[in-house]
């Protein structure tokens, strides 16, 4: 009986010390995976960042875009009124 008791602790001690290794390699994973993910937090931050920058970048421009559009109609229909009076003027 006694040996049987013996036989069975040196297993469960083998079992223990194996369980122990695996627990401290998943924790050294957890830990790794841990670093990338905020690694990966950080980056994907800067990026969304620049993104929303260059969003911004994009609308200002196309206001000026519009702004520009509709200034260059309006001297373009005043230089046509002008050259019409010009012509009126020269021709009467």
């Amino acid at each position: 009986g006694l040996s049987e008791l013996r036989a069975r602790r040196d297993e469960l001690s083998g079992r223990i010390q194996a369980e122990e290794a695996e627990r401290g390699r998943l924790q050294a994973r957890i830990a790794t995976l841990s670093r990338r993910l905020s690694d990966t937090s950080e980056s994907l931050a800067g990026l969304r960042s620049t993104r929303a920058h260059i969003d911004r970048t994009i609308a200002e421009m196309d206001i000026a875009s519009g702004q520009i559009l509709d200034n260059s109609q309006t001297l373009l229909d005043v230089l046509k009124k002008e050259m019409g009076d010009l012509g009126k003027t020269i021709d009467p």
